[in-house]
């Protein structure tokens, strides 16, 4: 990846401690000339562990005034029916993961007038987005439990985080 890419880092909390994969949080890796730094940018919480329902929470850091500010909240009905709240724009998690056709292996959404699309790499595990050109705009790496976004998106970062979480979440359960 380009020096210009932002590369995020997620970190489950021990198992023991919160068993629910929709607890998470993300870390932003700075670097700077003399070390590599990981700020801490996004906390995403789910208080009814193991429960189908409930609503999860994510903050985001506001690195200008370095204060934790609510991004957002998934509000789940079931293990895969959410609406998704982005500052006040409710979107269902359909939307967020809307194939092309029912055989698709990609699933598409849209931000800040574009649309994107989450695809699964060829060895079935690690995932990456691309935009409407096909150009590709982030990537996860499973193995590393990293993502790495063109800067040039930063502006739809919030998005591409959360639906990145939405489809290994569906993913895991079997529901791509």
């Amino acid at each position: 990846m380009p020096s210009s890419a932002i590369t995020l880092r997620l970190q489950y909390p021990p198992a023991e401690s919160v068993a629910d994969p929709r607890t998470v949080n993300i870390y932003r890796t700075v670097v700077t000339d003399d070390s590599t730094d990981q700020v801490e940018l996004y906390k995403f919480h789910h208080p009814n562990t193991g429960s189908r329902i409930g609503v999860t929470t994510f903050h985001r850091m506001n690195m200008a005034t370095q204060k934790w500010e609510t991004a957002g909240e998934i509000d789940w009905t079931s293990d895969t029916n959410a609406t998704v709240l982005f500052g006040i724009e409710s979107i269902s998690i359909r939307d967020l993961r809307t194939p092309k056709k029912s055989s698709s292996k990609s699933r598409r959404f849209k931000a800040s007038g574009s649309e994107y699309k989450w695809k699964i790499a060829d060895e079935g595990v690690d995932l990456f987005c691309v935009d409407s050109r096909g150009k590709t705009v982030a990537t996860w790496t499973e193995g590393e439990l990293s993502l790495h976004v063109e800067s040039r998106v930063e502006s739809i970062l919030d998005r591409l985080v959360v639906t990145l979480l939405l489809n290994r979440w569906m993913k895991a359960l079997g529901s791509w």
